[in-house]
């Protein structure tokens, strides 16, 4: 990623949507391996391992085979589609004009910015909740509902200051939130270790296919939520960065916590299987760790929680940004920022199961960005180069107007795809459902593998289906400068 010199002049980046110069592309592949360390420092994924074991009936091996493969898939993904961002030197949401149309791409921008509130909404009320267990643990100090405004708006707070920041800030932060959750991680590592009734994890009986391939894709789904907005921290990397790199990178910085924290959610479940169906997430850290290790463990991952929810707002600002928001990047980020407090005190005040709520969330989640993903990813597979100019035109003029504003193909797979997958999604669990399609019952459905089928529909409608020729003769010069004969080049 960029050195400091290279983003800005100051602590604050200026730049919004328009493409980063090959002059000012000095940033580094390598970097890519701790921005996708912090954008997993949470401890819901505590919650979801915990989840694997106490919802779904696995028992610890298959939770080590889900914990493996979700972030190869989903993290493989972030890492393919993160290419384009080196190709076109834009934000994600920016660069999907080139292949929805400047108008279409209005319609994936605004349901990806919709489903960002949520992903933020969810982390904000986890960082918040980590600060009640730390004052209840240090002070004694009881939850209310004013300490719990005043907990979410400090939280919302610090991620807005971080993210309003700009990259440097963001990459900054995640450095050395990676140092410290590998240090206190590996201590709670060695203290589960020893203290852990290992004949009783061994013990318990295997679960299902079906439900290690559902917790599969449960866990994978945080995964291709970050996928549309791979490109935005790929922007600064050179042309000719390695793409297999680059894939590498994103899946070994998400492996690296993913497969340990969902581990040792599985584990902690063993004693205490109620924390699965707690409508607080964290605060059984404070009963299974002892003090020492409990609180700075906490407060390290309320320093990840808001480093993912900084890297998240972001984003999110150039997607609104891309919705016709004519505001700078730094004013976009506070839209999000106000919508968070306003969710999260619904969530925290209302809610009696915070993992119902966050398994149905994470389900609807995945296909609203699979069917992004399977459309995008197909383009860029048949040799997408962008033409940096028409990305920023707006107007009837631009390369990408395609059919009044739209492409048509890109269009219409989404959209099937789109409600194909929610015909086949349950989003929840067991006990509580918030949406079941009418073919959630079938094999398919029953393996939670509407994220799946989404992609690949998608795709391969969008391969296809008869694309609309380009405006002017500029995308094709542009694939002639920069000729890009493999995604992964």
């Amino acid at each position: 990623m960029p050195h400091a010199s290279d983003v800005t002049e100051g602590a604050l980046e200026t730049r919004g949507l328009e493409p980063v110069p090959d002059s000012e592309r000095t940033g580094r592949v390598r970097d890519l391996f701790p921005t996708w360390v912090a954008a997993n420092i949470s401890v819901l994924l505590l919650t979801l391992g915990a989840g694997l074991v106490v919802a779904d009936g696995l028992n610890f091996w298959q939770a080590l085979i889900a914990a493996v493969v979700a972030p190869v898939i989903g993290f493989g993904l972030v890492g393919f589609i993160s290419i384009a961002g080196k190709r076109g030197g834009a934000p994600g949401m920016a660069l999907s004009r080139a292949v929805f149309g400047q108008r279409g791409n209005l319609f994936p921008g605004a349901l990806i910015w919709i489903a960002r509130w949520g992903w933020e909404t969810i982390n904000a009320v986890t960082g918040a909740y980590a600060l009640l267990t730390v004052l209840n643990i240090c002070f004694g100090i009881r939850s209310s509902t004013p300490l719990i405004a005043v907990t979410l708006l400090l939280f919302v707070a610090g991620t807005f200051a971080i993210s309003g920041l700009g990259i440097k800030a963001v990459q900054l932060c995640n450095k050395w939130a990676a140092y410290l959750f590998a240090v206190f991680s590996v201590l709670v590592l060695i203290h589960l270790i020893t203290t852990t009734d290992w004949s009783a994890v061994f013990a318990a009986p295997a679960g299902s296919t079906a439900s290690l391939i559902a917790g599969i894709g449960l866990i994978a789904a945080g995964g291709l939520s970050w996928a549309p907005a791979a490109p935005d921290f790929a922007r600064y990397l050179p042309r000719g960065a390695a793409g297999r790199s680059m894939v590498a990178g994103s899946v070994g910085g998400a492996g690296v916590v993913i497969v340990p924290m969902v581990l040792m959610g599985a584990v902690m479940a063993v004693s205490t299987p109620d924390l699965a169906a707690a409508a607080d997430p964290v605060s059984f850290l404070g009963e299974i760790l002892p003090m020492w290790l409990a609180v700075p463990y906490l407060l390290i991952c309320v320093v990840g929680t808001l480093l993912i929810n900084a890297m998240s707002m972001y984003s999110a600002g150039f997607t609104a940004l891309t919705l016709g928001l004519k505001i700078p990047r730094t004013w976009a980020v506070s839209v999000n920022a106000v919508i968070s407090v306003v969710l999260g005190l619904i969530l925290m005040l209302a809610a009696t199961s915070f993992l119902g709520s966050f398994v149905a969330f994470l389900s609807l989640l995945a296909v609203a960005f699979s069917a992004w993903i399977g459309v995008f990813g197909a383009d860029m597979l048949l040799g997408r180069a962008y033409d940096t100019a028409a990305v920023m035109d707006t107007t009837r003029t631009s390369t990408y107007w395609y059919r009044g504003g739209f492409n048509p193909a890109a269009m219409a797979a989404w959209s099937v795809a789109l409600i194909a997958g929610l015909l086949l999604t349950r989003a929840g669990t067991a006990a509580s459902s918030w949406f079941s399609g009418p073919f959630a019952d079938t094999w398919l459905g029953r393996n939670g593998l509407g994220w799946a089928v989404t992609v690949l529909l998608a795709g391969a409608l969008y391969a296809v289906l008869p694309k609309p020729v380009a405006r002017s003769g500029a995308e094709s010069s542009e694939r002639t400068a920069h000729p890009e004969p493999c995604p992964c080049d």
